[in-house]
């Protein structure tokens, strides 16, 4: 008996059709089904941020998702993201404060960071710090992390307003 179920999903912008088990999480979907290994499996938990991914325009612990839920819906990847030049200034600038150290964390931390810039204002860094919080990174000590967001936003939106206190 074929306990599989058949789900259609825009991923990139390309429709793909596949049959997947009904509890296997997206990310694993993602990377065994379509070979798109750019998000990764850390905690398993939805604590790290390692497996963050878009859906329906918004980021999503992609551990935490199930692909069935996903039938119907628009992924992005941080291929897609890479691919569309949506976070070249992102990618740019973290290559530049040395905030991919290892690389682990980094395509979550980007896709974390795309949707703060997409909020389309600057903040300061106790915000962005706060954004950013459920994203795990064992290498930069996170300032490499916040000054290449911070210098995003200032490049898009000018200057936050001056914290208060």
């Amino acid at each position: 008996m074929d306990d599989t179920i058949e789900i259609t999903l825009t991923v990139n912008g390309e429709t793909v059709t596949r049959r997947t088990s009904p509890r296997q999480h997206l990310v694993d979907f993602l990377r065994g089904e379509l070979g798109l290994t750019g998000s990764h499996v850390g905690c398993e938990h939805g604590v790290c941020g390692a497996c963050t991914i878009r859906l329906d325009g918004r980021a999503v612990r992609g551990c935490l998702t199930l692909a069935v839920q996903a039938d119907g819906a628009r992924v992005e990847t941080i291929e897609g993201l890479t691919e569309s030049s949506e976070i070249s200034d992102l990618q740019r600038l973290f290559v530049e404060r040395n905030a991919a150290q290892c690389g682990y964390c980094t395509p979550g931390m980007l896709l974390t960071a795309a949707e703060l810039v997409a909020a389309g204002q600057a903040m300061p860094r106790a915000a962005i710090r706060d954004f950013m919080s459920g994203n795990y990174c064992r290498c930069t000590g996170y300032q490499a992390i916040i000054d290449a967001i911070e210098h995003v936003l200032e490049a898009r939106f000018g200057a936050p307003a001056k914290e208060e206190g």
